[in-house]
């Protein structure tokens, strides 16, 4: 009968342990600002812990995804200039992609590979459709076959060229 208590016992600290250590994020705390004491007025939000508990949720789960490079991304738009599986593919994306850099040198291009042989060429990263349209409309005046794909982009301002 002890060990059977004693063995309950461990279980409940073992699993309030756990669930303490899970990270909770509130929404007052992402919505701090720096210069918080300087008088310039509060923000106090006022809400139900389940949306900090969905906020939490839909935080950690984003922490999960890579982009191709391995880096933290998250889900927008890139532009498709070059997309083959051709003998030569290899080689014909190198030149697409060195002939999209000097066109067009402040947009950053990726050169990437996809199983089972198709080599493509994307540019750009665009949180939205509408973002990158823009730069979608110039490109196809070099490039007439380009257009915009679902791609996990890295975060804004954080793109070493």
């Amino acid at each position: 009968m002890i060990r059977k208590t004693l063995l309950l016992f461990v279980i409940f600290l073992l699993a309030g342990d756990l669930c303490r250590s899970q990270a909770f994020i509130r929404t007052a705390d992402l919505m701090r600002r720096p210069d918080e004491g300087s008088g310039k007025g509060t923000l106090n939000i006022v809400q139900d812990r389940a949306v900090d508990t969905l906020l939490s949720r839909y935080i950690l789960s984003n922490k999960r995804i890579r982009t191709i490079e391995g880096t933290q991304g998250i889900q927008g738009f890139r532009i498709q200039i070059y997309y083959n599986n051709a003998r030569n593919a290899r080689e014909e994306s190198a030149r697409t992609r060195a002939d999209f850099i000097n066109k067009f040198p402040d947009i950053v291009s990726y050169a990437q590979y996809q199983e089972p042989g198709y080599f493509m060429v994307r540019a750009g990263n665009y949180r939205t459709k509408s973002e990158g349209y823009k730069d979608l409309l110039s490109i196809r005046k070099e490039f007439p076959n380009a257009y915009l794909v679902p791609a996990v982009i890295t975060y804004p301002g954080t793109i070493k060229k």
